[in-house]
């Protein structure tokens, strides 16, 4: 699943190295109704191909509501096993196989930055450190016993998904890949780490946000003071 907004100077190249990554795959684009036509690109890239599906949406709501779209549609075509991948070559197409490997096992697979093998070689000190330090908050506040719950490269499987209740996460950006997380680990989903790199895109602009930072925040800090001192926690 490739969830895009504005992507065009990066759609065709990242089809085509999925494609030659996991040959077998079949390829869902969730795009917001991107003005750059990054859809119609991924329409040609198709007729090549093959197996590109385009599930096109009228207006940009964020990454959660487009992956629930993604899901959602992958459930009702007889699916298995989902993939949760940037469109900005963040995420290597090359580390998929090892993912889809795991995915045979466990029902959640988190491509960690933060596990040992796992990198981010652009970052500033700065910059590692704040993503760690929040990782490691959400983690003790809500008890995930996961290094990267903030990780955006995954795969699920449709068991996972069905536990999760997907279509009741309410969280975008960083919130909802920590809230997946934690409904997983609260269900009993298995879950592994498998490390990757992780590097900034080159081509095209990023949809990080200081607002999407403050949100993931807020919301950790709000489901951990919610939880029963010495008890389980539930999502409200």
């Amino acid at each position: 699943m490739l969830p895009t907004y504005n992507e065009i100077d990066n759609i065709e190249a990242m089809l085509r190295a999925l494609r030659a990554a996991t040959p077998d795959a079949s390829i869902l684009v969730v795009d917001d109704g991107s003005p750059d036509g990054t859809a119609d690109a991924a329409e040609i890239v198709n007729k090549e191909l093959g197996s590109i599906f385009i599930l096109r949406r009228d207006t940009k709501n964020g990454l959660g509501a487009a992956y629930r779209a993604g899901f959602s549609w992958g459930l009702e075509n007889g699916y298995d096993r989902f993939v949760e991948i940037d469109c900005d070559f963040s995420h290597d197409p090359l580390s998929l196989p090892s993912l889809l490997e795991k995915s045979l096992t466990y029902e959640v697979v988190i491509g960690s930055r933060y596990v040992k093998g796992g990198s981010i070689p652009s970052w500033s000190i700065g910059r590692k450190l704040l993503s760690r330090g929040g990782n490691v908050y959400a983690s003790m506040m809500l008890g995930l016993s996961v290094k990267d719950s903030t990780a955006g490269y995954r795969v699920y499987q449709k068991t996972a998904l069905e536990k999760i209740d997907f279509t009741h996460v309410g969280a975008d950006g960083y919130g909802f890949q920590i809230e997946m997380t934690y409904r997983a680990r609260k269900a009993g989903a298995s879950i592994v780490e498998v490390p990757i790199s992780f590097v900034d895109r080159e081509q095209g602009e990023s949809k990080m946000s200081q607002a999407i930072v403050i949100e993931a925040l807020w919301l950790v800090t709000k489901w951990g003071l919610s939880r029963p001192f010495g008890g389980p926690f539930f999502l409200k």
